[in-house]
């Protein structure tokens, strides 16, 4: 099943491989460099060599390797330091006539390299085999055993001997192969089984492979998966010995279909546990994946070409994609995904994407934390909204059969939306802005659904609420809520670009209390300056929240002067508590929709204004007296030709 191609290209993406050698005085590495560089052993070796190059051709691999050696003297331990940390492996030597320096390896070496944190593969090697002594013959599994269980960066032992020409080649090779072919994202070596992101990895690769979807590679869907990865058929005896094999350690390996997953991975599995990691990563590498066992960057742009104060939204033809995904998966057909369904949807994905913030508890979801389709969809516009390069990866991991752009559209611009005074887009972010206590968290919650809670914990970091929200005459429009904490304002507000992604801003405050009032005031003064600055203007809402309570004295007389002043409606009144929200989320999506609308004006900008108006019209008199000017010169010089030509 994993007959190698005789095409010679480099796959890897790199243009060489650092192996530095290092070890006591004596121990052998300068005569290993030499040896595998000049093909014999050397009468004289200097103390350290300079950098050695062994060729691209040297191995099959075709990736040109340079081979540093280092000194072992104390006092040249700081250069020996930085060359291990530029390292992309690392040969440890011992002799394997002197027992203390095998024992300076667990005691001095490996620990410096961790102390260093340098996380690279480690080869260890015993040179000068031929001066071991015949009477204490032990073998390398016995000597090394003890070490590479106290030190799991260690992925090859090898002995061999510079004079005798033994296993010399094989040591750089093992290295080289440590780099292009690493165990650690593939293996756990304490529990011997697949890393999670590589059992992921390869259940996609099964699926795409499985082209009939019958849950086994037949004989000739795995004839393709191995033509397509190494570029030469199975014989059909070849296929039977595959899965006799599977068939002999694992029964549920194989079914009268063909290979089951379970097969398939326990091949890998296999390979791996025989020092076979080449094939494995030979198939990932040829379904796309790079070292980190993630989609390589080639496949997924960094990031979409658009302004500031334009987003990304999915295309009706991805929602559809998705609407469809969520009816395969809802096995029992009651219109939620439960967690398991969901965690099926991620399992070919790199890692599950909505267990983690800003995700995790950002829609609305029952009691045993399933997801409705309007839940499900809304997480995937947060996720294009926040990060559509991530959203691209995972559609592609989740089966998009479609050019994965096509599941993308780039919004009109916002400035142009206010001109236009109509939005052209169907996802709306809003950011919430309030004091600490002023209930933002629990406007959040309820737009989740959630029942009301007296306790009160800080927003330390942003949290997100994205929900569907119903409209007049039918329609809807997916709101996304960003609740800022008060101590977050400043820096958000420091990145003159921070209110482009912004459609509307909605200022809560505690009408209970006079203090939360004025915050939140200083609060959109701030705001809408800072769009006034940058050009970056956004619609603003005031939300009285705790309407259940007494209001402050003088709220209404100052809720109105703030409201007229500025420029936009008076506050909202809502209490969570007894769930009245007079409708706020829709009238924040409608406030959206009409950009135009609800911006506010501070003093400063309306001067501004005023400012520009007076200079528009000045230059408008200067213009009108100029051209007035310049009609009268004309005339005269008219009238005075004519009077010359009468004379």
């Amino acid at each position: 099943m994993a007959k190698a191609s005789a095409g010679t290209t480099n796959p890897y993406g790199r243009t060489g491989v650092r192996i530095v050698v290092a070890g006591d005085r004596c121990s052998g590495k300068s005569s290993l460099i030499v040896t595998v560089a000049a093909e014999n052993f050397p009468a004289n070796v200097p103390p350290v060599l300079p950098p050695t190059r062994l060729p691209e051709d040297f191995f099959p691999d075709r990736v040109p390797i340079t081979i540093i050696d280092t000194s072992s003297r104390v006092e040249d331990d700081g250069k020996v330091a930085e060359e291990l940390k530029r390292a992309d492996a690392v040969v440890f030597t011992y002799a394997c006539d002197e027992p203390t320096t095998l024992d300076r390896l667990s005691t001095f070496w490996l620990p410096k390299l961790r102390k260093l944190e340098v996380k690279v593969p480690v080869i260890v090697v015993g040179c000068k085999l031929d001066l071991r002594d015949e009477n204490q013959q032990v073998s390398l599994e016995q000597v090394m055993s003890p070490i590479m269980q106290q030190f799991r960066e260690i992925e090859t032992c090898i002995e061999c001997s510079a004079v005798k020409q033994i296993q010399i080649p094989e040591v750089f090779y093992y290295a080289q192969k440590a780099v292009l072919h690493p165990t650690g994202p593939l293996f756990d070596q304490e529990t011997q089984t697949l890393k999670p992101r590589c059992v992921r990895a390869l259940k996609r690769i099964f699926i795409l492979c499985d082209h009939d979807k019958d849950g086994a590679l037949s004989d000739a869907e795995l004839n393709d998966f191995q033509v397509k990865c190494f570029n030469a058929p199975l014989q059909p005896s070849e296929i039977v010995g595959v899965k006799r094999v599977v068939a002999e350690k694992l029964a549920e390996g194989v079914n009268d279909r063909g290979l089951t997953l379970t097969g398939f991975l326990f091949l890998h599995a296999l390979f791996i546990e025989k020092g076979r990691l080449e094939t494995t990563w030979t198939v990932l590498r040829k379904f796309g994946y790079n070292n980190d066992i993630r989609l390589s960057e080639d496949l997924i742009p960094s990031s979409f070409k658009r302004a500031p104060d334009q987003s990304v939204e999915l295309t009706n033809e991805a929602i559809e994609y998705l609407r469809g995904t969520f009816e395969l998966f809802d096995s029992d057909h009651d219109g939620v995904l439960r967690p398991r369904e969901i965690e099926d949807i991620f399992s070919t994905a790199a890692e599950s994407s909505w267990d983690r913030a800003p995700y995790v508890d950002a829609a609305e979801r029952n009691a045993l934390g399933g997801l409705s389709l309007d839940g499900f969809l809304s997480e995937w516009a947060l996720m294009t909204l926040i990060d559509p390069a991530w959203c691209m990866e995972n559609l592609i991991y989740i089966g998009y059969p479609g050019d994965p752009l096509s599941a993308f559209r780039v919004t009109r611009r916002r400035r142009v939306d206010r001109k236009k005074q109509q939005a052209d887009r169907n996802v709306f972010q809003c950011f919430v802005f309030g004091p600490k206590k002023a209930g933002k968290s629990a406007v959040l919650n309820s737009f989740l659904g959630r029942s009301f809670s007296d306790n009160y914990a800080s927003t330390i970091d942003e949290q997100y609420a994205v929900n569907v929200v119903d409209q007049p005459g039918g329609t809807t429009k997916t709101l996304v809520l960003r609740e800022i904490p008060e101590d977050g304002v400043s820096k958000l507000l420091s990145d003159k670009e921070s209110l482009a992604s912004c459609d509307i801003a909605v200022f809560v405050h505690d009408s209970s209390n006079a203090f939360s009032w004025e915050r939140a005031t200083e609060l959109l003064v701030e705001v809408a300056s800072h769009g006034e600055d940058t050009g970056f203007e956004v619609p603003c809402l005031i939300v009285a929240a705790k309407d259940d309570q007494e209001s402050f004295p003088m709220a209404i007389q100052e809720s109105t002067r703030v409201s007229q002043d500025m420029g936009i409606e008076a506050p909202i009144p809502i209490s969570m508590k007894l769930g009245e929200t007079n409708n706020v989320f829709r009238r924040i999506v409608s406030a959206a929709e009409h950009p135009h609308l609800s911006i506010p004006e501070t003093e400063a900008g309306r001067s501004r204004k005023q400012y520009h108006r007076l200079i528009n019209r000045s230059l408008v008199f200067f213009s009108v007296g100029a051209a007035v000017a310049i009609v009268g010169l004309a005339s005269y010089r008219v009238y005075a030709a004519r009077k010359n030509s009468s004379n």
